[in-house]
């Protein structure tokens, strides 16, 4: 059971198969709301950038009242529930992206009124970071698809060749298979300035960087169904009714799954201990495969990124495969939770696929 707002029950439905909202077209209204936080005054240049970037595209944009960026949220939680069920129960709003992350979404979940949600039209969402903590229990609660991937601030860069960016996944048809290979060239410089270049649109990938597969050596080929998101977000879901990976797996993909996670800003043994928990709370129950994405989180003392992971995941027996284009190291690869995945990696190759269907 679920609660929503003012305390009443939702229940889980079994089997539930997962739902990949319509393609957007041009002429279709995107929303924007800062389910975390908001944008400072200092910044609106670069989201106005941002905003004019969508429209280019054919899009109408709807700015919510969910902005502010004076404090760590951008309104009080009821307000910032309220704003984001009234958009994804908006026939008009065909998608939902924020303007980046932040830092206490999970006051949220609580307050929206889940079967509000359920029974209305899937609506793409889109984000990564702390909007984890939003997307990964819309789809793991109603089983709708949602987008971790490059949110509306991140949406001006030119996409590398061989990666999609959200405003491609949201207009692929029905049915259809992205096919994703990294260029194999990261970031080291950190995040540009939106303060002093607004409207700056060219990732500076200033180093080489494959896949790593952790566990062993060999090929991987292996198919799941994607979900997951950011390490210390979803963390403080597991156990959870909102987190209950174990439980979409049981009714959402017969298939098995490919659990991904990404590393923010925490050390390496924050991330340890963050990871065993997630596994003794069945986070990785039913992965074919765990993706890790690549970070630029430190370590701690001798304890790598690396070797925490394997510390926490290598009795999983499933290929690790780390350093993925997934997380808050640009570029940025937009993954599909709900999506079935088919994840190569091999000495000379690194390819995703991702069927919405």
């Amino acid at each position: 059971m679920i609660g929503r707002g003012r305390g009443r029950p939702l229940d889980y439905v079994d089997p539930m198969a997962v739902t990949f909202p319509a393609p957007l077209v041009p002429g279709d209204r995107i929303g924007v709301t800062a389910p975390s936080s908001g944008v400072p005054d200092d910044m609106k240049g670069r989201l106005d950038h941002a905003i004019r970037v969508v429209e280019s595209h054919g899009y109408e944009v709807v700015v919510g009242t969910c902005m502010d960026g004076s404090g760590h949220v951008s309104a009080p939680a009821a307000e910032r529930a309220a704003e984001l069920v009234a958009m994804l129960t908006d026939p008009a709003i065909k998608a939902v992206v924020p303007p980046w992350g932040g830092e206490t979404a999970i006051d949220l979940l609580p307050l929206l009124d889940w079967d509000a949600l359920r029974g209305a039209e899937p609506t793409w969402v889109v984000g990564y970071s702390d909007i984890s903590t939003v997307i990964t229990p819309l789809t793991l609660v109603t089983g709708v698809a949602t987008v971790h991937g490059n949110n509306l601030m991140d949406t001006p860069y030119r996409t590398p060749e061989g990666l999609s960016s959200w405003l491609d996944v949201v207009a692929a048809p029905a049915g259809s298979t992205l096919v994703q290979t990294p260029p194999g060239l990261h970031r080291t410089a950190g995040f540009d300035d939106y303060r002093l270049h607004p409207e700056v649109d060219r990732f500076v990938l200033d180093a080489p960087g494959r896949w790593t597969r952790l566990d062993g050596e060999g090929d991987v080929d292996v198919v799941g169904r994607l979900v997951g998101g950011c390490v210390e977000t979803l963390c403080n879901l597991t156990g959870t009714p909102f987190g209950d990976v174990a439980g979409f797996r049981r009714r959402s993909a017969p298939e098995g799954l490919i659990v991904y996670v990404e590393a923010s800003d925490s050390d390496a043994a924050a991330i340890c201990r963050h990871l065993h928990g997630m596994r003794l709370a069945g986070f990785f129950d039913g992965a074919e495969a765990v993706l890790v994405g690549r970070t630029a989180a430190p370590a701690w003392g001798a304890l790598t990124q690396h070797a925490a992971v394997l510390d926490a995941l290598g009795g999983l027996g499933v290929p690790i495969i780390a350093d993925v284009e997934c997380g808050h190291v640009a570029p940025f690869m937009p993954l599909v939770n709900g999506a079935l995945g088919r994840v190569v990696h091999t000495a000379g190759h690194d390819r995703l696929e991702q069927t919405l269907a």
